[in-house]
């Protein structure tokens, strides 16, 4: 999940380039009304990896990390918010970050890009990654809070080490191969079907090209997303994707949807971009643009 939606937001474009057009309203009933899917740590996951993922909230306490510590520290500093904001969802929740008011005038100096600078947006997020509070819903965007006893269902205790076994086993799956000792390796349940000769184009955080390194080595093609180079120096563009034609990554083009005008527009093509349209016609129907 990220709050850049040039196209629209990644968890919504993620699945659009392997389902196709698709109601967006159907991610929100799974994750808020069904509860299929979890939100945690800017990422949705199916809710059967709750166990997996309790373990690695359970993994933050002893700060291990450089982040960890400092999350430790800040706990410490102000224990006494951290018992105010749980008091407060105990008592009201789930609540949006800004309805739960400052325990004190101290603020933080710098400003994060996404919890600003207040105290009680730093103390959620470090009680999210800890399993202690919970996003529990979406109000026009921003995260709504409660407790996490209230909102996670009761799950087996697994250890660490066999979360992580799995999640490297289906790490390996999902990406069907991996760098091994003697080269790649192919996972064994990985089908030598023909790959359809579909066209769609690629979240910049879509995991088959998240890897940027693992993506030059398989599809020889260089990706970075440039939105925080300055425009001068760009060699593409602000948000490019690339382009997946069967099983190559032929491109890239710079799409932009203007939500005031709804205009889809192409501001940048590169490659061989030469059946972009395909996929920008499919584009265009699931934006309604």
């Amino acid at each position: 999940m990220d709050p850049i939606s040039t196209v629209a937001p990644p968890q919504q474009l993620v699945l659009w380039s392997r389902l196709g057009p698709f109601d967006v309203t159907e991610l929100d009933r799974l994750l808020w009304d069904e509860r299929a899917l979890v939100e945690w740590n800017a990422f949705i996951w199916p809710i059967e990896d709750l166990p997996l993922l309790r373990a690695r909230m359970r993994r933050r306490r002893p700060g291990v990390t450089a982040s960890e510590r400092m999350g430790n520290e800040f706990l410490r500093e102000h224990a006494s918010l951290r018992r105010h904001i749980l008091r407060e969802l105990e008592r009201s929740g789930p609540m949006l970050s800004r309805d739960i008011r400052e325990h004190s005038r101290a603020r933080r100096d710098e400003r994060h890009p996404w919890w600003g600078a207040r105290n009680v947006s730093l103390m959620l997020q470090i009680l999210n990654v800890r399993g202690v509070v919970a996003v529990a819903g979406r109000a026009g965007g921003h995260r709504l809070w409660d407790l996490a006893e209230r909102w996670y269902p009761e799950v087996e205790t697994i250890s660490l080490r066999e979360a992580e076994r799995v999640f490297a086993q289906r790490r390996f799956r999902a990406l069907g191969v991996r760098l091994g000792r003697s080269g790649w390796e192919a996972h064994p349940d990985v089908g030598a079907d023909p790959i359809p000769d579909r066209v769609t184009f690629l979240s910049p955080f879509d995991r088959l090209v998240h890897d940027r390194d693992r993506a030059e080595a398989l599809f020889d093609f260089h990706y970075r997303l440039e939105m925080y180079v300055p425009k001068a120096k760009r060699e593409y563009g602000y948000y490019v994707l690339p382009i997946l034609v069967g099983d190559r990554i032929a491109g890239r083009i710079e799409p932009r949807f203007d939500r005031r005008t709804g205009q889809l527009e192409v501001l940048g093509r590169w490659g061989d971009a030469s059946r972009a349209d395909e996929a920008l016609a499919s584009l265009a129907a699931w934006l309604r643009a």
